[in-house]
Order: C-alpha cells, then sequence, then structure tokens
C-alpha cells in the first residue's frame, strides 16, 4: 500500500510540472503573438466616446444579411454621393459634392458633425424649422442646402439605406443624449466683426493648396466628385446651408482644417478659423429659394445667420461677418 501512494505522489508532481511547463510556453506564446497586452507600454488614451464606438464598429464589419447589405449601400451613397444623385432621369437634384466632403470620414470623424450616435437623438426639435425633425427630415435638409438640391422620397431605398448605415455606424450608442465628438468645437468668438483680410492671408497659406486659390476644390481623378470640395462658386453648398454661417464654419475649421487638424490638436487659432470662415463666406455661392420662411420664430435664429429677415435692428451684414456680442 505505501508503495502505491509512493507512486501516485511521484505521477501526481509530474503531472505538476508538465503542466506548469505548459503553462509557461502558453503565456509566453500569448505575449510573442500579442494575444495579452504588453503592461510595460501604455495603452492608446481614447479620450472620445465616439472613438471607441468606432473602433468597435470596425471589429464588427458588413456580413451578409439584408439590413448590412444596405448599410453597406448606404455608406457608399454617403461617400460618393455625387454618383447616385447628381443627376436622376437626366434631371440635375443635386452639387458634386459628397457627404463626407463635410461629415469627413464617411461620417466618422469626431467633432466633424458625424453621423455617430445620432439615431439616439432624432426625433429632435430643429429651430430652423421650428419643430420636431426626423432624421430623414434633417437628411433631406443637407440635399436642399449643402448639396444644393431637392429632397428625397423618405421611403425611397436611397434614403432607408443612409438611415440604416447612420444606425450601423451608431451601434451601442446611448439613447436619449448626445455622446462625446458629436458637433463641432467649443470657440471662443472674437468681440470684433471678422477681418477678411486676414482670413485671406489665411486661406491662401492654409487651404489654397487643397482648394484652389479660387476656391474650386480639386477633382477626384476620373470622377464626377471632389477630393476637396469648393468652397465657393456654382458647385458649392447654398447660401442656406449651415456652413454659409460664419460661426459654423468657424467651428469646423478649428477642429478639422488643415488637413491633419483634430479638435485636440489644432492647427489655427480661434481668431485664424473666424476670420478665415467670413473670407470664404464672402463670395458668391448659389442661392437658396424661399430663405425667408426659416426659422419661423424668429427668437430661435442665430447670430450669424446671413440673410433676413431678423427680429432685432442689427444689420445683416453685421449677422453675417459679425461682431456677434449683442
Amino acid at each position: 500500500m505505501e508503495e502505491e501512494i509512493k507512486k501516485i505522489r511521484r505521477s501526481s508532481s509530474t503531472i505538476m510540472v508538465i503542466t506548469s511547463i505548459l503553462v509557461c510556453f502558453i503565456i509566453l506564446f500569448a505575449y510573442m503573438t500579442n494575444a495579452l497586452p504588453d503592461k510595460s507600454s501604455p495603452k492608446e488614451h481614447k479620450s472620445e466616446e465616439m472613438i471607441t464606438h468606432v473602433d468597435q464598429l470596425k471589429r464588427s464589419p458588413y456580413e451578409q444579411t439584408n439590413e448590412d447589405k444596405m448599410a453597406s449601400y448606404g455608406e457608399k451613397l454617403i461617400r460618393e454621393t455625387y454618383n447616385y444623385f447628381y443627376q436622376k432621369n437626366g434631371t440635375k437634384i443635386g452639387n458634386h459634392l459628397a457627404c463626407t466632403n463635410c461629415h469627413l470620414n464617411g461620417g466618422t470623424k469626431s467633432f466633424a458633425a458625424p453621423y455617430v450616435g445620432l439615431t439616439g437623438v432624432f426625433p429632435i426639435y430643429i429651430g430652423r424649422e421650428d419643430k420636431i425633425e426626423s432624421l430623414e427630415e434633417r437628411i433631406n435638409g443637407c440635399f436642399e442646402r449643402s448639396m444644393n438640391g431637392h429632397a428625397i422620397d423618405v421611403n425611397s431605398t436611397e434614403m432607408r439605406s443612409i438611415i440604416t448605415y447612420i444606425k450601423h455606424i451608431s451601434k451601442n450608442t446611448p439613447i436619449g443624449k448626445r455622446i462625446a465628438g458629436q458637433g463641432f468645437v467649443k470657440v471662443i468668438i472674437p468681440e470684433r466683426a471678422a477681418n477678411q483680410k486676414n482670413g485671406a492671408a489665411v486661406f491662401q497659406q492654409q487651404c489654397q493648396s487643397c482648394h484652389g486659390a479660387n476656391g474650386e476644390g480639386q477633382k477626384l481623378t476620373d470622377s464626377k466628385g471632389y477630393q476637396y470640395p469648393p468652397l465657393w462658386g456654382d458647385d458649392s453648398y447654398n447660401d442656406g446651408a449651415g456652413m454659409a454661417r460664419v460661426l459654423t464654419a468657424m467651428k469646423f475649421i478649428k477642429g478639422n482644417m488643415p488637413l491633419g487638424a483634430t479638435h485636440d490638436n489644432p492647427i489655427l487659432t480661434d481668431e485664424e478659423a473666424y476670420d478665415v470662415a467670413a473670407y470664404i463666406n464672402s463670395f458668391s455661392r448659389p442661392i437658396k429659394a424661399i430663405k425667408e420662411k426659416d426659422y419661423p420664430n424668429l427668437a430661435k435664429k442665430p447670430k450669424d445667420s446671413p440673410y433676413p429677415p431678423y427680429n432685432d435692428k442689427i444689420s445683416a451684414i453685421q449677422h453675417k461677418f459679425g461682431p456677434f456680442n449683442f
């Protein structure tokens, strides 16, 4: 009996040694293949909720379901809008811009009016129409203003695909609240009128290499669309678009322009962004029809709305170029 017990103990010891060796090999292999985190190096700091959501999405690509196929088509519509909406049955219904020219990286870049999380906050009150508006209505507002075109059928395959794409990139975002990175960066608005001469100098130094000396943009090779969009002229956004407002354009520019700028690593100062936004919006662009019907409640009209009517005695020039401390 004693001999049997000794054999069992020796056998158990051998198994423990072998197990320990195997565990060591597994741990070593895990580190070598990055299966486990390397605690000796700091983790990448992700300060924005939006970045986390988009990173998670990248690990969950389109599959083969009908919904995923619609989302994939919706992304094409966002990135190559000019291929699908510029003309339909020979009728012009928009310009040569793409949604991603303003909603950068297919609507996933933080502080570039991203789409991420929008399905959780719409329907929402919009002052321009003075009503609770659906996401479809908001998208059609872009077609009519930024794309200088016409609204599309909310039940069309195209609209349903765009909505499905926005839902896809909004997975796991909260309902009923905004997430970090939505909208634009916060800025300090100078207490003066925008200086278009300074804006012209900023444009020449920082913007014209991509957008052209005359704001004409830069076309994609063998494409109807733009790599860098026109900032004024016939193929740009019209005067009823959000970017036609100096303070809106200032916020977008500060967080995203020139190429390489981010919200936490801007290239331009608030003053430079303010002045160049005014310079860009000093040029002619398409005219939005019946703008006077915007903001039925004039108390909701932004100070930098560049067109009347207004509910104050401030001139249209000051409403367009500031100062806005009124």
